[in-house]
Formats: C-alpha cells, structure tokens, sequence
C-alpha cells in the first residue's frame, strides 16, 4: 500500500551530504522498551481498565499531576485522527495481516498499558494530528511516537536516541537539532516533530517514490539497510514494498505495530481499552523568546506553576530560554497572552541577563552553559584571544547587540 507524499515546502537540506550521510547510516532507533514489551512503572495506571476509567474520571480533582489537572473536552481528538487514518483495514487483506494481527492481541493483552501511553500522549496528540494533516500524510504517523518513545518527550534510549520521536544525535544535527549542555532540540516537541516529520517525507521522496511504509522502514533501521533489503526482494522477483522485505526484528514489527495500534484507537471499547479525553486543540500555545528569561521568570509572568513549563518545554536542559537559541515556549492554552506582553517590555534596568560577570572556577562552557549561548558566540562577542584564561572579575556580554 504505496502512499504518495504531498509535500508542503522545499528542504534546503535535501541535497546536502551531511544529511544523505547520516539517512544512510543512522536511524532513531527506538527504545529498548517500547510498546509491545513497557514496564510496568511507566506503562499501568491500575491493575485493570475499569481502574484506569475510574482514575479518569477523578482527573479533575487530582493533583498528582499537572496533565491531569487540565480542563480539556471528550474525545474530539480522537474522532479527528480517526478520521484521518489512511491505511484502514488494508491490512486485513494482504501479506501483512498475520504480522498486524500478532500486535493487536499483544497490545489488547494489556488495555491499561495504552490507556497510560495514550494519557501521555494528551498535551501533545492534538497539535500533533494537526501537522501530519496540513502535510497531506496518513494519519497514522501521529501514532509514531507511541511506538517510539511510549509518547515521553524526555525518553532516551541506549543507543543515544531521544525524544518523542526517537531521534539519534547525528541525524538530529543534519535535521537542524542544535544540541548542547543547555537545548536539546530533540527532545522539544514542536521542533523535533517537524523534524521528524520532514525527515519521513525526504526518504520516502529520495528513495522509495513516496512509499510512506519503507520510509518508515528506513526511520527505524536506515535507509541503508532498507535500500539493501529492497534490492534483494526485487532480485528474487518481488515488488520490494516494505512487506516483501527481510530486515532487522524490531523493522520487521515497525509497521505492524503501528498499524495495530490504529486499529484499536479505530476501535477502543471492541478492544476493551479506555482512551483519555482529548479536545480537538492543542493544549499550548507557541510564545516567541524576545529577550533572556528564566523557566522560573517566564512561569511567574505567564502565571502557571514552574514545572507546568518545563514538561512543555524539556528540551530546556539549563531552564533558560535565550534567543540565540530557542524561538518560542511552550506555554499551557489560556496563559499565553501573559507572557507575550510581559516579554515584550522593556527590561528592567537591574536585570543582570545582559552581562555575566566572572566568578573564580567558571568556565567558558559553564558559562556559556547557564546563560544558553554558544561558546563561541561569547568568543566572538566579546573578542576573546584567550578563552581559557578568563579572570575573576571580568565582565562578558551575553547578546551580540
């Protein structure tokens, strides 16, 4: 089931080495852990559905966590994506249907463990559902990232991967994912998803004719290994579409697991399991990062707690958001307005983010570190000969203005 990308814009970096390099050798792999094996301290809310359902409802007066505290409407977001799906029951029909099958009875074993991934997936499955729609793709690539990462921006693999999209170092970088002691651009969800995103489309164009499946193939094992494997299908006379294909275990499952997982959201009471309610919004709002400001200091002008902030924006390692470095926060519905009009004043005069002044032990790094700059940016900003040898006292300007 071949599906024909629509694309959106031109990538600069369609044609750049760097980036066909690193498609070519690397992939996001995912977690070791992921949907069809979860632990149990991350994948079970209770020890049945009707737990889960009962927790539901008490959401709005629990909390034990923020996402759980948030006023959001029934299950429109799930009628949106179910609606968007594409590859409905073609399946059932065709050489994929023993190996989907498989993944239904595994994940319809355990309804809690979804009933938790998806209940994670709530600030973020809305807008998500948004993108794959404004770029014509199948709905079901919304569903990535419970395959990839249990829908946990913060997760980590062994491999190096991270982030909702699972996104390893190398291939981050050609995607445009700075990353450094202070931002981690793989772990923000907006940036990561575009990436991600582009990334899927640029494949499946480069080298499957918009085959969206063996694009996915390769997001798992690299376009390398995939290309590999469909000239071999293709010399012993198949068509080399993903499910003729010999790959790796866990890129033989890629596919069918997401396809199971669809099929279930397609139909969550025939499967016995409970699906959070979810409005047809997203739950945050996009602030542009004007000035300097403090996860602490933003989190008080938008008037939200300060780890509300910092779940939507994990890609903050240093908890500072610096305009060299990042373009927006993530800031809940409702409170964005707050923080738009605090940022766009004028600084007060005592604030010190403007210039750093040298303490014995700092370094360059650390410095650079706490205030989310670069290195070599402070280097060049202040005219620094010798960067190793800053002195107790000294005083580095912390903008290029």
């Amino acid at each position: 089931m071949t599906y024909h990308t629509m694309r959106r814009r031109l990538f600069g970096f369609a044609s750049s080495l760097s980036l066909l390099g690193a498609l070519l050798a690397t992939a996001p792999y995912s977690l070791e852990s992921q949907a069809a094996t979860m632990p149990a301290d991350r994948a079970t809310l209770g020890a049945t559905s009707q737990d889960t359902a009962t927790l539901a409802r008490s959401r709005s007066q629990s909390m034990a966590t923020f996402w759980g505290a948030l006023d959001l409407q029934p299950k429109d977001a799930w009628e949106r994506l179910r609606a968007s799906f594409e590859w409905r029951d073609q399946w059932r029909a065709d050489a994929g249907h023993t190996r989907v099958q498989h993944w239904i009875d595994e994940y319809r074993s355990s309804p809690e463990n979804i009933a938790k991934i998806t209940e994670r997936a709530r600030p973020w499955l809305t807008w998500i559902v948004q993108q794959v729609e404004a770029r014509g793709l199948p709905g079901e690539i919304a569903l990535v990232p419970f395959i990839e990462s249990s829908f946990d921006p913060e997760a980590r693999s062994h491999f190096g991967a991270a982030g909702l999209w699972q996104i390893m170092p190398r291939t981050g970088e050609a995607l445009g994912l700075r990353r450094n002691n202070a931002w981690d651009g793989r772990l923000d969800v907006v940036r990561s998803t575009e990436a991600a995103l582009d990334y899927i489309e640029m494949q499946a164009d480069q080298w499957y004719e918009g085959d969206i499946e063996l694009s996915l193939a390769a997001y798992n094992a690299g376009a390398g290994t995939v290309n590999q494997a469909v000239r071999l299908a293709q010399s012993q006379g198949h068509a080399g579409e993903y499910w003729d294909l010999s790959l790796p275990a866990e890129t033989m499952d890629y596919v069918p697991k997401l396809l199971a997982i669809a099929a279930i959201i397609s139909e969550p009471q025939h499967y016995g399991v409970n699906l959070p309610d979810i409005e047809d919004s997203p739950a945050f709002a996009q602030v542009p990062v004007t000035r300097r400001v403090t996860l602490d200091e933003a989190a008080r002008l938008a008037g939200v707690p300060e780890q509300r902030l910092a779940e939507l924006n994990p890609g903050l390692r240093a908890g500072v958001a610096h305009p060299h470095q990042v373009d927006n926060l993530l800031v809940p519905m409702g409170h964005a307005q707050r923080l738009v009009a605090a940022l766009g004043s004028p600084m007060n005069d005592a604030d010190d983010g403007a210039v750093h002044v040298v303490q014995r032990g700092d370094t360059l790094s650390s410095i650079a570190s706490q205030h989310a700059v670069a290195a070599a940016d402070l280097v060049r900003w202040n005219g620094l000969d010798r960067p190793d040898a800053l002195q107790p006292g000294q005083q580095l300007t912390l903008s290029g203005g």
